[in-house]
């Protein structure tokens, strides 16, 4: 019988081997039960928190009814899903319906189906949906992590379907965003790639910026696909707050963008301190003949600065 050899650590090895970050590994979710989880949550829950490692959530195809959160504690995240219409996230609250927790109205900022805080977070082919229906500001997605990815993920709402927040630089690539009015709003620095953007309804507003003061970036919009009901029937974005910024660098605009393009909210002060503006703008809703005289038409040299380094600084989450 071959002899057994016992080794021990000293306690200092014990100590590092404690703080090495958990190992990256995949949880499936599976709504009959076939994975390691039934629920999203579940899964976001059993990851360990501050991991170093990138730890990534396999959602097989279902939909999976309830809110979901993504706590700031629990960073590299990754939820990918079998397809943006194969794996779907839904709830349907909205911010005048009454907490029976609280006894209190939940308010915009309560009514999402999915919040995400934790640090580099990345969702790629799902869906993310609030079916609360046309009953005033009902969240699809809160966005808040330091930084962020959406690629091939399709968000459906009405009115507030994207809240982006303030401190986050986020990118979303190949997307399908629709709503209503002020459909895509907030603070944070966002990049949108090559993103469809579906304005629906008699009258809206696609975005809806409250960038704050000396920030160089709010929205960008590159190579955007915007597409709606009727001619004249949405505005490309409002000032939520007076600094508000949205760029909007050759995307193919339909015949529902308003003439004028932009609003200022009936705030005639925030004229001269938003920035609103397009360059190589195609499609029946592309007039810049016609833009409000206040945005601006961006030159070569100027379209040239919203590069992904200068927008996302050193965040890559896709390749």
């Amino acid at each position: 019988m071959p002899q057994i050899r016992r080794f021990s650590l000293p306690l200092a090895g014990l100590l590092v081997l404690a703080a090495l970050p958990a190992a990256a590994r995949d949880w499936v979710v599976a709504a009959d039960g076939s994975g390691d989880y039934r629920s999203v949550q579940a899964a976001i829950d059993a990851v360990p928190d501050g991991n170093r490692t990138r730890q990534v959530i396999v959602l097989r195809e279902g939909l999976y009814r309830g809110v979901v959160k993504v706590p700031k504690e629990k960073t590299r995240v990754t939820l990918r899903g079998a397809g943006a219409g194969a794996s779907i996230l839904s709830w349907n609250n909205y911010a005048d319906l009454v907490d029976p927790a609280t006894g209190k109205a939940m308010r915009t900022s309560g009514s999402a189906t999915v919040y995400v805080y934790g640090d580099e977070f990345i969702a790629e082919d799902l869906t993310i949906e609030n079916t609360a229906g046309n009953v005033g500001q009902a969240l699809a997605l809160y966005a808040a992590p330091p930084r962020g990815g959406f690629r091939n993920v399709r968000l459906l709402g009405n009115q507030d379907t994207l809240y982006t927040h303030e401190g986050s630089v986020l990118h979303f690539k190949d997307c399908y965003i629709e709503g209503t009015v002020d459909f895509i709003f907030g603070a944070a620095t966002a990049l949108f790639d090559d993103c469809t953007i579906v304005s629906k309804g008699k009258l809206g507003w696609v975005t809806a910026a409250s960038t704050p003061g000396g920030q160089r970036f709010g929205y960008v919009f590159r190579r955007a696909l915007l597409r709606g009901e009727g001619m004249g029937t949405a505005y490309l974005g409002r000032p939520w707050r007076p600094f508000a910024r949205t760029v909007f660098l050759q995307s193919n605009l339909g015949p529902h963008i308003v003439q004028a393009g932009w609003h200022n909210w009936d705030k005639p002060d925030a004229e001269r301190t938003t920035y609103y503006g397009e360059f190589g703008s195609v499609g029946a809703g592309a007039s810049p003949e016609e833009r409000v005289a206040w945005s601006h038409h961006l030159s070569g040299d100027e379209a040239a600065q919203y590069t992904t380094e200068a927008v996302l600084g050193s965040w890559r989450p896709f390749p």
